[in-house]
């Protein structure tokens, strides 16, 4: 059973020999890049061999949807045959530094149609990354602010950027931009969780100090 994600790593590390021994380039990235020019469809991908990079839209209203976050042992974006109009809106920038093994969408298309391994794992790989989606739409599109918030820091003290197990490195208004809530909000409903003991806070970090409460907080389609 596929567990939603907002944060991708180590998918295509068991590839990454197989990665070296094939035509590539190796760029570094700098805290605040971007990864491709706006407004721009993709035409490189990456395997990420350290660095964290995040994924989001601005909205024409000023808002700001943060979509994913993607780390070290994963390719990003992934492999696909045709362009879509969306991604001219997207942005992909470095949260710190980065280095990647940087392929052309040519190079990286004979690997996939040569290797059934990295094919198969594409493939799913985009099933995980969908599963994203779907779960947002179905199951967070429709609860509380306060149950869509418990799901969130769940599915991140279980597999999240800095692998540092019950401390999540992210802002109150990063959270925000992920829910697609207002601040406001956001503030609110992490002091009811401070309140109750669930959470502890500090500077541009959330410290989930009962994860059992926190997951009996959440929708049963996130534990």
């Amino acid at each position: 059973m596929l567990i939603p994600r907002y944060y991708f790593a180590d998918d295509f590390r068991p590839f990454y020999a197989y990665f070296l021994s094939q035509p590539h380039s190796v760029r570094i990235f700098h805290k605040g890049d971007y990864l491709w020019p706006l407004g721009a469809p993709y035409e490189k991908i990456h395997y990420i061999i350290s660095g964290v990079e995040m994924h989001y839209a601005d909205h024409e209203s000023g808002r700001r949807k943060i979509i994913s976050f993607h780390g070290p042992g994963t390719v990003f974006p992934g492999y696909r045959p045709n362009d879509f109009r969306v991604e001219l809106s997207l942005i992909t920038v470095a949260l710190s530094e980065m280095e990647v093994l940087e392929f052309t969408v040519p190079q990286f298309k004979v690997m996939f149609e040569t290797n059934t391994a990295l094919s198969e794992q594409v493939v799913n790989w985009y099933s995980m990354y969908i599963n994203r989606f779907l779960f947002e739409t179905i199951h967070q599109a429709y609860n509380s602010s306060l149950t869509k918030l418990c799901n969130l820091l769940y599915l991140l003290t279980i597999n999240q950027p800095t692998n540092s197990g019950l401390v999540i490195d992210m802002t109150q208004e990063e959270l925000a931009e992920i829910l697609g809530m207002s601040r406001v909000q956001i503030t609110r409903e992490i002091s009811e969780l401070r309140h109750r003991g669930i959470v502890e806070t500090s500077r541009g970090k959330l410290l989930v100090s009962d994860l059992p409460s926190l997951s009996s907080l959440c929708t049963q389609e996130t534990i």
